[in-house]
């Protein structure tokens, strides 16, 4: 039971952490906003409690928002998405597993990101120590530093143009605006690259077994029927999800 407790203690920091970022994100991104001023007055009347709730509700509603724009959930959940289509099954394993692993992965790679805003952003706002938009501007420069550790210089390029801003002097002063698209799409680009060598072997098992069955002559045997256990049992023998997950997490450059 002492040890299951110490294995826990890890994760949920990192949990802890993930959580206290993409809240103060959400937090200063509305401190910062330009616009209309509401102002509830003093005290904790039922009205200024029920807009607070209001606003946690719709905190959390757009936490997925974020965690797929500035992490690395749209690598993996698109790699994860192809690798079932090249296999060729359709509902195996479901949406919900493979969502959840690639949440845990993008947990696992982005702990040392997650801790580093909480550490520098969250946990000193929580103490009172600094306000809330220097909070932001800490919190948000381990994730500024991912980013730029997996963006591509093309994609950063075009969107800095596109932006009409002019070149930063250093990578810190890139902004944010220009940032996580690049990064988005540069995310895409390299989940197509994995899914094409994903793909390749499967191919092969295809046309081997399309061949077979054309020259023995059972053109009407549908070849996907014969060729899915193979792929399966292939997959397994080179022990497909400890290679897919590792390649994965060692794709990413920490920043």
């Amino acid at each position: 039971m002492t040890r299951a407790r110490h294995a826990v203690l890890p994760f949920r920091k990192t949990a802890v952490a993930a959580l206290g970022c993409l809240l103060l994100t959400f937090l200063a991104t509305g401190a910062q906003a330009q616009g209309v001023s509401i102002d509830f007055g003093e005290g904790t009347g039922l009205t200024e409690r029920a807009v607070q709730l209001v606003a946690l509700l719709t905190v959390l509603s757009l936490a997925p928002s974020i965690l797929v724009m500035v992490t690395s959930f749209t690598r993996i959940v698109v790699v994860l998405s192809l690798l079932r289509s090249a296999i060729g099954l359709q509902t195996a394993p479901p949406n919900a597993v493979m969502t959840s692993l690639a949440l845990f992965l993008t947990l696992f790679i982005m702990a040392p990101t997650f801790e580093a805003a909480y550490n520098e952003g969250v946990q000193p706002l929580v103490e009172g120590n600094i306000e809330l938009t220097e909070a932001f501007d800490r919190g948000s420069r381990p994730f500024h530093a991912f980013m730029r550790a997996n963006v591509r210089e093309k994609d950063l390029g075009l969107f800095t143009e596109l932006s009409g801003q002019e070149a930063p002097e250093t990578p810190e002063e890139i902004s944010m605006r220009v940032l996580v698209p690049a990064f988005m799409i540069s995310e895409l680009r390299r989940a197509f690259e994995i899914g094409f060598l994903l793909y390749l072997p499967f191919l092969i098992i295809d046309l081997v077994i399309a061949s077979v069955l054309m020259s023995m002559g059972m053109m009407m045997l549908p070849p996907v029927v014969i060729s899915l256990p193979f792929k399966l049992i292939f997959f397994v023998l080179v022990d497909g999800w400890n290679l897919i997950a590792g390649s994965l997490v060692q794709s990413f450059s920490s920043g």
